[in-house]
């Protein structure tokens, strides 16, 4: 097929620019439809050729003169002092004239630099304001293969919101015949800001006496203990830790701090390095805002040892100091027990937590009883929140 030179609107910011394709950008195509992330997370063709690059390229140029084609341009970036490509970028037609879909994907030298996000804003205020296909664009749809961090980490910071999860509704492109993957979903409407809606929040390293808390790492799950002689009510089933659901757990873990919902730890001991448990600043209702909780669960071996106390005074201390020092800027923390885990009670007590509720009958007992339940808080001027919040060395992804 001949490709036909449309007339593509040129979109710039001033720092990145998008065009139309050339036959030019064959090579740099290949080289990023080759690369690793790629074949990954999309489903680009294994062993991508130059001739397909070539042909991908007059695909994109004919497609701007079809009255229903997906509207897709080159991302170009300076690259050793001159122009070259970066990326593509695409916008397609959704189920109505008045919706859209987005997909993207950028060279491995363009990546790292923000690249992307501007491209995103770029081709979502053309869609917004003109007539890609005859009518302008009300919503803007997002989906990624669930783990595909750098394609979320973009539609965050230009304000998509986010929908959830779908099981089983893309093809794993390196075994076609095998499960589908599970993806995630979010959209944009016009009128909405182009940029995040919450923070990403991450856990930064803290150490104290011998502990230390840091992110979860996937090698992790050769540390967890079985806990069955803890009562079921002290701890929802479905947040207790075990090897068989601790990827999917550590998982999820991300995503809540990448909605700014909570702050995610895995305490360890700063000698092995070894987990000892887990420590959890998080809101029930949405990105933490002026109130948030604390939670806890440590494995039997490490109790007894005061590695909840130091672990929870290390996360109270980065959830109490301000923003402008790494913390949180929680105005109040509270914290639920069941009544008679006088350990978890001791270790509340202990950093400066006052009861202030009882509920009764709350929890369902083993036996078939109910037991109490206990609501704690702590305010600023009631905690020691002096000494540093801690040096984050987490990564940027899981």
């Amino acid at each position: 097929m001949s490709p036909v030179y449309a007339d593509v609107p040129i979109l710039s910011d001033g720092v990145v620019t998008l065009r139309g394709h050339t036959l030019a950008d064959a090579p740099g195509l290949t080289e990023q439809c080759t690369d690793p992330e790629m074949q990954q997370w999309t489903t680009v063709p294994r062993e991508y050729t130059s001739d397909q690059a070539v042909a991908r390229v007059e695909q994109t140029l004919n497609d701007w003169v079809d009255p229903w084609g997906p509207r897709q341009w080159a991302i170009e970036i300076d690259r050793d002092g001159a122009k070259a490509y970066g990326g593509s970028i695409d916008l397609r037609p959704g189920e109505s004239p008045t919706t859209a879909s987005l997909g993207f994907g950028l060279h491995p030298a363009a990546r790292g630099q923000g690249v992307m996000a501007r491209a995103v804003r770029l081709v979502a205020a053309y869609a917004f304001t003109a007539e890609p296909w005859g009518r302008p664009v009300t919503r803007l749809h997002w989906r990624a293969v669930v783990g595909n961090w750098a394609s979320r980490r973009v539609a965050w910071a230009t304000g998509f919101t986010f929908h959830g999860t779908v099981p089983e509704s893309h093809v794993d492109s390196n075994n076609p015949d095998g499960p589908a993957l599970d993806t995630w979903h979010a959209s944009l409407g016009h009128g909405d800001a182009l940029s995040p809606q919450h923070g990403w929040l991450m856990a930064p390293v803290l150490e104290e006496n011998g502990i230390r808390l840091r992110p979860w790492r996937a090698d992790d799950i050769d540390a967890i203990e079985t806990r069955e002689n803890d009562p079921v009510h002290w701890m929802p089933a479905h947040a207790v830790l075990r090897p068989e659901t601790f990827e999917g757990w550590r998982r999820r873990r991300f995503e809540l701090m990448a909605e700014g919902s909570s702050v995610e730890w895995c305490v360890a001991d700063t000698a092995t390095d070894r987990a000892l448990g887990g420590m959890v600043v998080f809101s029930r209702w949405g990105p933490i805002g002026d109130t948030a909780e604390l939670g806890y669960q440590f494995f039997p071996s490490a109790r007894g040892r005061g590695a909840a106390k130091t672990g929870a005074r290390l996360a109270i201390r980065h959830a109490l100091a301000p923003m402008s020092e790494g913390g949180l800027g929680v105005r109040r923390l509270v914290a639920e027990t069941a009544a008679d885990n006088a350990a978890s009670n001791r270790v509340l007590e202990s950093n400066g937590f006052v009861r202030f509720g009882r509920e009764h009958r709350v929890d369902q007992l083993a036996d078939g009883g109910w037991g109490d339940g206990l609501h704690w808080e702590l305010l600023p001027d009631s905690a020691s929140v002096a000494g540093t919040v801690g040096a984050s060395d987490a990564p940027d992804r899981p």
